[in-house]
């Protein structure tokens, strides 16, 4: 028997690999607050509290170097994290196992319309408006974990134009890569293609229209991103 969609399936989003093929994106796992500085910059207890998580779409990372800056926020912050893209899924995944899932790492922004937040914090509401916007997760390329091993340690920073606004060590992470897959499939079905991004550095702060954005993290890889004015709608 013949089976029709009755609306045209979405294009599959995928990310490029230093191999030469592509990833295909699944789910988009965001960890908040995972660097204890940079959760008393946003006035929050730095303690070692369980970690919570939102989501971003698939279609929401953008590799080619561009970030349209969104027209329903006058408040954008860059965020760089490391991006680590799972090969292999589960549920209930020890920590001791949880780094067998990993198919590689990239550096990636989670740019966040602050204002939109800081109006949903308030509010008691989500923060997909915030997150999740349209080219919300500018991103390189990912490497294999055979090429960059499992980094543990190694600088993250960031610069904007030229000038250095954000560094921090992964090994300052408050819940080490391993430790948010294993928490991450406690509840949820992790699946090959699911990303996790795993935080940010204290240093965050607005971007505008025209600035050039430098990420790196050591051992990964880097990123460079040009804010330009949107070219949509609202």
């Amino acid at each position: 028997m013949n089976e029709a969609f009755v609306v045209k399936p979405a294009p599959l989003s995928c990310l490029s690999t230093t191999d030469g093929a592509l990833f295909a994106l699944r789910r988009i796992y965001c960890v908040a607050r995972n660097y204890a500085d940079h959760a008393l910059e946003m006035g929050h207890d730095p303690g070692r509290e369980l970690p919570f998580f939102f989501q971003k779409n698939p279609q929401n990372f953008r590799s080619d170097g561009l970030f349209p800056y969104p027209r329903q926020s006058v408040d954008v912050h860059h965020e760089v994290e490391l991006m680590v893209g799972l090969g292999i899924g589960g549920r209930d995944i020890s920590t001791d196992d949880a780094l067998d899932h990993v198919w590689g790492y990239g550096v990636a922004l989670d740019m966040t319309c602050r204002d939109l937040q800081a109006e949903a914090k308030k509010l008691g509401r989500p923060w997909v408006s915030a997150k999740s916007f349209e080219h919300s997760a500018p991103c390189s390329s990912i490497r294999s974990a055979a090429e960059t091993r499992h980094p543990q340690k190694g600088a993250i920073t960031l610069d904007v134009n030229g000038e250095r606004r954000q560094t921090g060590d992964l090994g300052q992470q408050i819940w080490s890569v391993a430790e948010v897959i294993s928490l991450l499939s406690r509840e949820f079905e992790l699946a090959p293609g699911d990303v996790v991004l795993t935080g940010t550095p204290s240093g965050v702060g607005p971007v505008q229209v025209g600035d050039l954005l430098e990420a790196k993290i050591e051992g990964v890889g880097d990123l460079r991103v040009e804010v330009t004015a949107s070219s949509s709608p609202l």
